[in-house]
């Protein structure tokens, strides 16, 4: 806006202009308290000579007699400039300044990698945290060197088009290899080492699991046996259920191979949640196949009772597989432990949280399996003291109740963690606490830090930092005597301008460093966090 001032009667005036000073003279016009419209320049007033009067405008104040003529004396306009650097139109695609890894170059520009030597290479802050620095090309480099290999667009167009039909006809292949040597493998036998996903079942929740599936999967064969010699309604529920176990188990060992596969460009946070799925799937199979059947059997055994023939041989197969899954389930127990006082947290907090969902099913199964015994062998024996079978069938849906509570709790549980649930109050507060102490954070907001699953934690926060700390940390690895004197030498608009841009570029990456820093020192404080996102206010 303008900016007006009276003094001793010259009138100056400060306008944004980016032109070179220069002198104006103009007739002024002015106003005095009274309403009087007042002529100020050149022409004076029937030609008489102007007396200058000390006059203040706006003040409302006249020091002369109201008729005495009021004139200011005949000056220049003094113009003051303001520079301005001119603003830059950079364009809706502005890549001049963009960097490329080589490996992208050599990809999406189709060039080899003796192209990129005659290339301007340039370090720069590596993302990655097993390295510092790495190299990287200029995008406009990189495009001028795949015009002048390819001649034109149109045929980098079609080299790129054709490496993308062979990619897929290679992709292909691939597949059909792969499907060939497991052939090979099933023929002439697999003598390659044991790969680290076969280890996994020999140690942790893979052996609880395989263990599991050996006990139940014998179980299931003998229970079966009593039920075709007996007709027993508790013991068909009992074989049901072990088949139930030994499938949902299989389906365990599927989940847990499968979660030790390496992250690809489709799932670049990895397989961890099969587990989380393959238990989601267990928890559904058991109250289909185990409670479903077990209601129904019992149902049938209260609609249409017949006589059970003696119970001899059930009673010591269930004897047997009391001891069983009582193992089992001591394996189980003893896993859980280990885990928990591991991660700091009690037995009951471990189930609940389900921070292990392969050996929270076998946990939970066999528990169910052992209680699911007694009421069996309680409901069987009630039949043979009494005669009555009416028992025998109340015990089945006794054990059918007991699969659907314990299938209800389990897909509670995993539904919850494949959500992505927010990490406890206390991790989260002391995850807050080390950003807000830290000088370089002026406040952070929109905090979230969500459990991935198998002691995953992804943290994002939006962080307020504190510019002038890290400008300070930037000038701190300067020399300030010699920054002194670079200022000293700039004198021109163009040399202000590449001064800033060099300072502030390293500022900008003095900035980097700085997340870096905090990213390294959040996942030094809980080792659970995999991945941290600050994002920039």
């Amino acid at each position: 806006g303008w900016q007006a001032s009276m003094k001793s009667g010259s009138l100056s005036y400060v306008i944004p202009c980016n032109r070179l000073p220069v002198q104006l003279m103009s007739q002024v016009r002015v106003y005095t308290s009274n309403g009087q419209k007042k002529d100020l320049g050149s022409e004076g007033t029937n030609g008489s000579t102007p007396q200058e009067i000390p006059h203040k405008v706006g003040t409302g104040q006249d020091t002369n007699n109201a008729g005495q003529k009021q004139s200011f004396l005949k000056e220049p306009i003094q113009v003051k400039v303001k520079a301005v650097l001119k603003k830059r139109e950079y364009g809706p695609k502005y890549t001049q300044n963009n960097f490329i890894t080589g490996v992208r170059a050599i990809n999406e520009f189709c060039l080899k990698s003796s192209d990129l030597d005659q290339l301007r290479k340039i370090k720069r802050r590596s993302p990655h945290d097993d390295t510092e620095t790495f190299t990287v090309y200029l995008r406009s480099d990189v495009e001028a060197k795949s015009l002048e290999v390819w001649g034109s667009p149109e045929a980098l167009a079609r080299e790129r088009k054709r490496r993308k039909e062979a990619e897929i006809k290679y992709r292909e292949n691939l597949f059909r290899n792969q499907r060939l040597l497991r052939e090979y493998k099933e023929f002439f036998g697999n003598t390659k080492p044991r790969s680290s996903a076969a280890a996994m079942f020999f140690k942790g929740p893979g052996k609880v699991v395989m263990v599991a599936i050996c006990i139940n999967g014998l179980n299931f064969f003998f229970k079966l046996l009593a039920w075709v010699y007996t007709g027993s309604a508790s013991m068909f529920s009992e074989a049901i259920h072990s088949l139930a176990d030994t499938c949902n188990q299989a389906l365990l060992a599927l989940g847990i191979s499968q979660s030790a596969r390496t992250p690809d460009p489709s799932h670049p946070y990895g397989f961890t949640n099969m587990r989380y799925i393959a238990s989601l799937i267990s928890g559904v199979g058991i109250f289909m196949m185990g409670a479903g059947l077990s209601w129904y059997h019992g149902i049938i055994g209260l609609l249409h009772p017949h006589p059970i023939e003696s119970l001899l041989w059930a009673y010591c197969i269930l004897a047997g597989s009391l001891v069983s899954e009582g193992a089992t389930l001591l394996v189980a127990i003893n896993e859980i432990r280990r885990s928990a006082r591991a991660k700091g947290l009690s037995f009951y907090q471990y189930v609940v949280q389900s921070r292990d969902p392969s050996t929270n099913v076998v946990l939970l199964e066999d528990a169910a399996a052992v209680l699911s015994v007694a009421v069996a062998a309680t409901c069987m024996g009630l039949t043979s003291l009494t005669g009555n079978p009416y028992y025998d069938s109340v015990g089945s849906l006794g054990v059918g109740t007991l699969l659907g509570t314990v299938s209800a709790f389990l897909i509670y549980t995993n539904t919850e963690a494949l959500l992505g649930r927010s990490i406890q109050p206390e991790q989260l507060q002391r995850l807050t606490e080390l950003l807000e102490s830290d000088p370089v954070v002026r406040a952070i907001h929109d905090v979230k830090a969500t459990d991935m699953g198998m002691s995953k934690v992804r943290f994002k926060a939006e962080v307020d930092f504190d510019g002038r700390v890290v400008t300070r940390s930037y000038l701190e690895k300067q020399d300030i005597e010699l920054l002194l004197q670079e200022i000293q030498q700039v004198k021109t608009l163009e040399e202000l301008e590449a001064f800033m841009l060099k300072h502030g570029e390293n500022i900008v990456d003095t900035l980097g460093a700085e997340v870096d820093r905090l990213e390294k020192d959040l996942k030094q404080r809980n080792p659970d966090v995999r991945h941290v996102d600050l994002e920039i206010l």
